[in-house]
């Protein structure tokens, strides 16, 4: 490996930390993924084709290692630690709680959709790729990514409008499809 591609690599580390936590909704498990994903790109640098995106690659490998994970925990059962806390925010203000509120309540949405429409939010929303750049990454055409992004943002918009109590409802019927 070049020093050139090692450091193409440590360039795309905070974005690719962003997407990780994006998908995995927890800064923990996201530093886990983009561990695992350099990883497993170092592992196999030889599968990467010089004069392509190195930051595609690496973010369809952290997408394939994620999706392989859910489907993981839907045949084992997720594991909880019941260690981790979360963190208090910064100061006591007002608009401090008000934006660590809105935070919650919007990553708390993101948790609800479907994982194809999670990864699109997160490449398009979150990152700032194009939608032809998430289609690349995502293996699907640009209409569906479109599709999907429109999707996410009508649910999402219904959670965050929502009542809590109908907020809730809506969680199990975007959870079970029905």
């Amino acid at each position: 490996m070049t020093d050139e591609l090692r450091s193409r690599m440590v360039a795309v580390l905070p974005r690719f930390r962003r997407f990780a936590y994006a998908l995995t909704g927890s800064a923990e498990q996201g530093d886990d993924l983009v561990q695992e994903t350099c990883l497993r790109a170092l592992s196999r640098v030889d599968r990467w084709q010089p004069g392509t995106r190195l930051d595609s690659w690496m973010y369809r490998i952290a997408q394939n290692i994620w999706l392989d994970r859910l489907r993981a925990i839907k045949v084992r059962g997720e594991v909880v630690d019941i260690d981790v806390v979360g963190a208090l925010p910064g100061s006591d203000g007002r608009v401090e709680m008000d934006r660590q509120l809105t935070l919650e309540a919007v990553d708390t949405a993101l948790g609800q959709l479907p994982a194809e429409q999670r990864a699109i939010v997160a490449l398009v929303c979150i990152e700032g790729l194009s939608y032809k750049e998430a289609a690349d990454i995502t293996g699907v055409p640009i209409g569906t990514v479109m599709s999907r992004l429109a999707r996410a943002r009508q649910t999402l918009h219904a959670i965050l409008d929502d009542p809590a109590p109908a907020r809730q409802a809506r969680a199990t019927i975007v959870k079970t499809g029905t």
